[in-house]
């Protein structure tokens, strides 16, 4: 009896199939025949406990097979309504401030989020699939999915006020009706389950379809809610504490809430995200929490609010003197060039924020071409690189300051060390700034010095070692503009002769002709046959008159038809 506490309750369990006897017994037998088999069960639970781990799987004959029974029995007696209950009820219904800080310290913020985010997914999903059955008037299925999404519901809820203190009215407001609309939503169903009368549930599925829609519309705006509250609470430490490490910690939050996509990117640029972390970086008090900072302000301005923010803060002077300054670490300025990378996306549509950009171009070239010239890390190159890859695409003005700078001939001393541009990625950007520059003419002079033609010739043989999909396209890329690069340079007698020398003409050839080499790749495809026809009016003799007649002689089109019909098969 004293050792029952140490047992756990699958033991307590098991007592019940060893206490069972067959044939005609009194009941003061059988009493002290349990009490027995009781003393000698715990008294081998005792000892199993004392083994140490080694011995213990010599010992498996003696476990007992009642409780695996019990618990797959259990499944079967399981009812959605009772579990819908249970999980709506807190384990513990003391207000016990002790038990709140054993919650609390076991999970953190991210934990929370992660858990709210897995939830409303779950619901989200299963909210299109009643949708779904709705339609098809699967009503059996609609209803004890409905009775999931109602059991879901709660549970999030019960959790997020776990885990949460202080929160508003509005947010109680819309637990309590969406609650209230998911029990309606259920006693709906659970009336078509109970009638076949064809009118009556054509009649009620028009009711159950706007039910539906409310508890979506209820369920979006109670997440938007929660989301808004923990962007709120972490921005608010950011702003008003002084201390390093509490600042920390709400800086990783929030560099975590920004990695589950542009929803809540916008919602942290709403609530003033890019300002409380502008002003982060310009206190040198938090200098070690520059890079974090920075890379969490990447992230945000992703979003068009993020850069509305920014723009409003004078956060590309805030980043120029970042960039400049060499008293700031190599990863700060890292960065710093990353944020400068995202903001001058070609992707993206909304560009009044360049207007700033552009009266500080100079000083931000200028610190990012000497960033990948002293870069430590491939990472440092790839988000220096990166940034500047962007800034050509603005005008060939960009590209003369980069030629004036020497950027070239860094950028091929680069691509010889295999420590720093070491990745598809990295031969990209480097491929894209050759590739804008290009057009300019002084161009060829600095590629013939550099050894560019080895390099470009290089890059066509561009093939992804893991097969990764990113991976693979940022190959295809590196193929396209190594070939347009040489297309734009060979305009150029003496690049063109280079690379006849070096024998781009039968790679590129290759590339037209065997889908696989370009991985199937049009653009991979149109850029090749561009750079072969300019190579084969500067050098006609370097090709064969199959090639010349199928892939120069025709229109461009038409080279490009033959060659992807190639490998096709019309059995």
């Amino acid at each position: 009896k004293g050792q029952m506490g140490s047992l756990g309750r699958a033991d307590a369990f098991s007592l019940g199939s060893w206490g069972t006897y067959k044939g005609k017994q009194s009941s003061s037998l059988r009493c002290v025949r349990r009490e027995k088999h009781a003393a000698a069960l715990l008294q081998v639970s005792y000892l199993l406990n004392q083994l140490p781990p080694g011995r213990w799987m010599y010992m498996h004959l003696i476990q007992v097979d009642s409780v695996q029974r019990w618990m797959e029995d259990l499944k079967l007696m399981t009812d959605c309504e009772c579990m819908c209950i249970l999980q709506s009820k807190p384990i513990s219904i003391e207000k016990d401030e002790q038990n709140e800080l054993i919650l609390s310290s076991q999970y953190s913020t991210c934990d929370n989020l992660q858990l709210l985010l897995k939830r409303a997914w779950i619901i989200s999903t299963e909210l299109t699939r009643i949708a779904q059955k709705l339609e098809k008037n699967r009503w059996q299925r609609v209803h004890s999915m409905t009775v999931r999404v109602n059991c879901h519901v709660r549970s999030m809820i019960n959790e997020y006020n776990i885990f949460t203190r202080n929160s508003s009215e509005e947010m109680h407001q819309f637990e309590k009706l969406l609650i209230d609309k998911c029990s309606e939503f259920t006693a709906f169903t659970e009336r078509c389950i109970q009638t076949e009368d064809e009118q009556i549930l054509k009649s009620m599925k028009s009711c159950i379809n706007e039910t539906l829609t409310t508890v979506a519309q209820y369920f979006g705006q109670l997440i938007e809610l929660v989301l808004t509250h923990k962007a709120q609470n972490l921005l608010r430490q950011i702003e008003l504490s002084d201390n390093v490490y509490v600042t920390e910690s709400a800086i990783s939050s929030l560099f975590s809430l920004t990695q589950e996509g542009a929803h809540l990117c916008r919602i942290i640029a709403k609530e003033g995200g890019v300002v409380a972390l502008f002003k982060i970086c310009r206190q040198d008090c938090f200098r070690c929490l520059y890079p974090q900072t920075l890379r969490t302000l990447a992230s945000i301005c992703c979003v068009e609010e993020g850069m509305h923010q920014l723009e409003k803060v004078d956060g590309i002077l805030c980043l120029a003197d970042i960039l400049t300054d060499s008293t700031h670490s190599e990863a700060t300025r890292a960065e710093a060039a990353a944020v400068i990378a995202q903001i001058t996306s070609p992707h993206l549509m909304f560009t009044q924020h360049l207007s700033s950009f552009l009266e500080n171009m100079e000083e931000i070239v200028t610190a990012l071409v000497k960033l990948c010239q002293e870069a430590s890390s491939g990472e440092v190159f790839l988000l220096a690189s990166a940034a500047l890859a962007n800034i050509t695409f603005f005008d060939t003005v960009t590209c003369e300051m980069l030629l004036q700078l020497n950027a070239m001939k860094i950028l091929l001393a680069a691509c010889s060390d295999k420590q720093i541009v070491d990745t598809p990625y990295s031969r990209d950007q480097v491929v894209t700034i050759l590739a804008n520059m290009s057009v300019l003419d002084q161009c060829a002079s600095e590629i013939i010095q550099g050894n560019g033609v080895q390099l470009l010739l290089e890059m066509l043989f561009e093939r992804s070692s893991s097969g990764n999909s990113a991976e693979v396209a940022a190959c295809e890329r590196v193929q396209q503009k190594s070939a347009v690069t040489l297309a734009r340079l060979s305009r150029d007698p003496e690049v063109a002769d280079a690379a006849v020398k070096l024998r781009c003409i039968p790679r590129l050839i290759k590339l037209c002709r065997s889908p696989t080499e370009r991985n199937n790749s049009d653009s991979v495809l149109v850029a090749c046959l561009a750079a072969l026809r300019r190579l084969a009016v500067m050098s006609p003799d370097g090709l064969e008159d199959s090639d010349f007649q199928q892939l120069v002689k025709p229109r461009l089109v038409d080279s490009f038809l033959l060659c992807t019909n190639m490998e096709e098969s019309f059995v």
